[in-house]
């Protein structure tokens, strides 16, 4: 017995989820979510499912890690769809995590609020400290840390989600993608 428990190769299987950047904004690089699905599915993933047509894929994998899926998706991608789309992986316990901390508590949400985590491909360089407020107001950073960016933002005449996604982008560089954080709730549903 002991020969073939030494013998024996445990793998094990964990869920992760893929957010795709740029993919069905403005139509530009439109994918169907079908069309997603099946593409993970003919990449090996097992248990796959789609959320919302901004490119979150939830899925099983064995044995792999987050960088090397990065590289492997978005090979494969390239491969299927004819263009490169950015690719960040999380393991569905950082996301776990992150909604955990509540990274928003005491938050006042109005109907004009908006809650976003900007997840980041790279852990940042840059010398941005939070919380931070912008000079005009209407936009916080509440939290950075190596793997995302918790921001508020105040919708008004002028200002946007677009102006955001500029000012994260500058600072974070453009390797980075945002989601709303009800979709990042959303995404512990799957």
């Amino acid at each position: 017995m002991r020969h073939v428990e030494e013998s024996m190769t445990f793998r094990y299987t964990a869920t992760f989820v893929a957010f795709l950047r740029g993919i069905n904004v403005g139509g530009h690089k439109p994918i169907k979510m079908e069309d997603l699905r099946k593409a993970f599915e003919t990449m090996g993933f097992q248990n796959v499912r789609t959320l919302l047509a901004s490119g979150n894929v939830v899925f099983d994998a064995h044995g792999a890690d987050a960088g090397a899926l990065v590289e492997r998706i978005k090979d494969e991608l390239v491969r299927i769809f004819g263009h490169a789309i950015g690719v960040i992986v999380r393991t569905r316990e950082e996301i776990r995590d992150l909604v955990d901390s509540d990274p928003f508590e005491g938050v006042v949400v109005t109907p004009s609020t908006r809650l976003y985590v900007t997840f980041l491909s790279e852990e940042p360089e840059g010398s941005s400290k939070a919380p931070y407020e912008s000079p005009a107001g209407g936009f916080k950073i509440v939290r950075i840390s190596a793997g995302e960016v918790c921001s508020v933002l105040t919708l008004s005449p002028g200002r946007g989600t677009t102006e955001l996604m500029r000012v994260l982008e500058k600072e974070f560089g453009s390797k980075v993608t945002t989601r709303n954080w009800n979709t990042v709730t959303r995404i512990l549903k799957c």
